[in-house]
């Protein structure tokens, strides 16, 4: 039996994730007892030479303790490999846990940290296992909210790069760094993000490269929003256009939720 939602609309579009429509996200996690599906992203992407690559990526969510939550997410991708036939399939299974160390304070900014693990699963995962791990700041001004992610992988290169890791799905990177602001606008419970990142992919012979991103989060009811967005990549072989699309609903289950016993 399902519950009320347990996130309510000030939070709910307040509290961004990756992907969920730019690559930079905020410092909080997934409410405590709360589920989030997040209906699967369509993200496309077209390189300059017009070849695209798109993927889908459902996640689920969950708050499994205080300022803690899990996910699990199975990326679906397909790429058109520029004259050379096109390649689809599932692209890992990718799990995670985020933790946020406190609550933003007048004087002092939210602080978060997470832990992915992405698994060689499908025919365009990765060739092995590769764990990263993120910091993230949150920190609010009158004017804005202001957000800095630096992400580390661990993890050999791959010896086949072409074998997944470049997918349409989510990339695997040896590091990335960036910076978003979002300003909201709690009447119509929509915020406005916009993001700036470099990345090193995880074939390190490969240049690090830099991307732009902007992007918008509706809230349609307490339990459903609405993203969307748009990016460019700005130097590297693959340099050109990307845009995302997806949708998060929100539930809790009754039977989760302690009991006082008597």
């Amino acid at each position: 039996m399902l519950a009320p939602p347990a996130l309510q609309a000030q939070t709910d579009y307040f509290n961004t994730d990756t992907g969920r429509p730019v690559q930079i996200e905020d410092a909080y996690a997934t409410e405590r007892y709360a589920f989030e599906f997040k209906v699967p992203s369509i993200q496309l992407e077209r390189a300059n030479g017009g070849t695209y690559s798109w993927g889908l990526e459902p996640e689920i969510g969950y708050g499994i303790a205080p300022r803690t939550s899990v996910e699990i997410g199975v990326p679906l991708a397909y790429r058109e490999a520029g004259g050379r036939g096109s390649s689809s399939g599932v692209a890992g299974l990718e799990l995670s846990v985020f933790h946020n160390l406190n609550m933003e304070t007048q004087s002092f900014p939210a602080f978060g940290l997470r832990a992915d693990v992405v698994l060689p699963v499908g025919r365009l995962g990765p060739e092995r296992t590769y764990t990263s791990g993120k910091a993230i700041m949150t920190r609010t001004f009158s004017w804005a909210r202001v957000h800095v992610n630096g992400q580390y992988t661990f993890g050999s290169s791959p010896d086949d790069p072409p074998s997944g890791t470049e997918s349409g799905a989510r990339e695997i990177s040896r590091w990335l760094t960036g910076v978003a602001i979002d300003r909201t606008f709690p009447l119509t419970s929509t915020i406005v993000i916009a993001d700036l990142y470099a990345r090193q992919p995880i074939d390190e012979s490969e240049d690090a490269d830099f991307n732009l991103g902007t992007g918008i989060r509706y809230q349609v009811s307490p339990s459903f929003l609405l993203d969307g967005g748009v990016g460019r990549r700005l130097n590297g072989p693959d340099q050109g256009w990307s845009a995302t699309f997806g949708a998060t609903y929100a539930f809790a289950l009754r039977s989760l939720f302690p009991v006082n016993s008597r």
